[in-house]
């Protein structure tokens, strides 16, 4: 097999083959995918015939000629406007990037779509993951796609729909009295135990191409160009950094003009590393200590992609804010009911973040903005 990308360590710049199942780089910071050539703007014509899902997108992607993808039709998902809230809150011109329409639910589904195709091409004989919740339900249906077994460490704290989703695609559940973080360690001796490969978020190079797709597909359904604003849910923020990658690749290609938009990034006040960091202009985050939040999802107290998010929000000219518990669930409900939007308490701190962005004059009325509701809501419902 030729491949047309290669790794590249995303902080010593280290290389490294695209060949086996790699991890993090040797100095401990997460590989990024680099592409030999980038599609000239004519292949655009191509994508007429291809079926709505990420892969259209295959020239983009980690996919050898030949390779098939293990899907589930991810992607491909709705920008929906929304006009009532826009008009209630004194937007011009608000959309929402509906991700809960994916495989299982959530956003979930795309790094792990790629992540589960590379790594099944690759020979992988079992797969292990820590999660707040929805990425343990996508890795349990994708491997469950790819015939390859797969464990599942959550927080015991885990909404029990979510648990039960995780558990019907049949892979082995173990709960964990802690946090996300504390998954993340047993699941790393898990990995090393049992020679299961790992793909919680960015301990390999893939998932971030998968969320990548999720700014391919923006500039598509927007006609090749790019909103000014985007306000994001952000964990563990692989699509943060995909988002912000992707519109670098697109602009370099001349498939977009230069102007990206501001990126910020939405956390919950009960864990906010990344907007602590950011408010103090820190390279890194620290460890949120005793983290909570009824949006699972942003419960990462100590994200490995720190830096990298850190450094998309600061080079697009965004930022990072907090939300109370309250603020996300009043706006998951104005989603809901406003919009029949079932938006989970990630998609509520997205709109609860713009509408203090907008008070503190971050978004000025007239500016084209985008939402992301990551994941429905019924997941969260016991």
């Amino acid at each position: 097999m030729t491949f047309h990308w290669s790794l590249e360590c995303s902080s010593c710049t280290k290389p490294r083959s695209v060949e086996g199942l790699p991890t993090v780089c040797d100095c401990g910071q997460p590989y990024l995918v680099r592409y030999g050539a980038v599609p000239p703007p004519g292949t655009k014509a191509l994508l007429s015939d291809r079926p709505w899902t990420m892969w259209r997108y295959r020239e983009w992607l980690p996919l050898g000629d030949g390779e098939s993808p293990v899907t589930l039709g991810e992607g491909g998902t709705p920008l929906l406007a929304v006009q009532r809230i826009a008009a209630r809150y004194g937007f011009e011109d608000l959309c929402v990037k509906e991700e809960s329409v994916n495989p299982t639910g959530t956003f979930k589904a795309r790094g792990l779509a790629a992540a589960v195709t590379r790594a099944a091409h690759a020979g992988a004989r079992r797969f292990v993951i820590p999660t707040a919740g929805n990425a343990g339900i996508a890795l349990a249906a994708y491997a469950a796609r790819a015939a390859i077994p797969a464990r599942v460490y959550a927080p015991a704290s885990t909404p029990p729909t979510i648990l039960f989703q995780i558990r019907s695609f049949g892979a082995d559940l173990v709960l964990v009295d802690g946090h996300i973080g504390d998954c993340g360690k047993a699941a790393h001796a898990y990995a090393l135990e049992a020679g299961a490969v790992n793909v919680s978020t960015l301990r390999e190079p893939y998932r971030i191409e998968g969320k990548k797709t999720l700014g391919l597909e923006l500039a598509e359904q927007f006609g090749w160009t790019l909103p000014d604003v985007i306000v994001y849910p952000t964990g563990g923020g692989t699509g943060l950094i995909g988002m912000w990658k992707a519109f670098g690749e697109l602009a370099g290609a001349g498939w977009v003009g230069e102007s990206r938009p501001r990126m910020y990034g939405v956390q919950a006040a009960g864990c906010a590393p990344v907007v602590k960091a950011f408010q103090e202009g820190a390279a890194g985050c620290t460890p949120w200590p005793e983290p909570w939040t009824i949006a699972s999802g942003l419960r990462v107290p100590g994200p490995l992609g720190d830096r990298l998010m850190l450094q998309a929000l600061q080079e697009s000219g965004g930022g990072a804010i907090a939300v109370p518990d309250a603020a996300l669930a009043a706006a998951a409900r104005d989603l809901q009911t406003l919009e029949g939007i079932d938006a989970s308490p990630e998609g509520g701190a997205a709109l609860a973040g713009a509408l203090e962005l907008k008070t503190k004059g971050a978004i000025k009325p007239h500016e084209r903005v985008v939402l992301f509701n990551t994941g429905a809501g019924w997941l969260y419902r016991a």
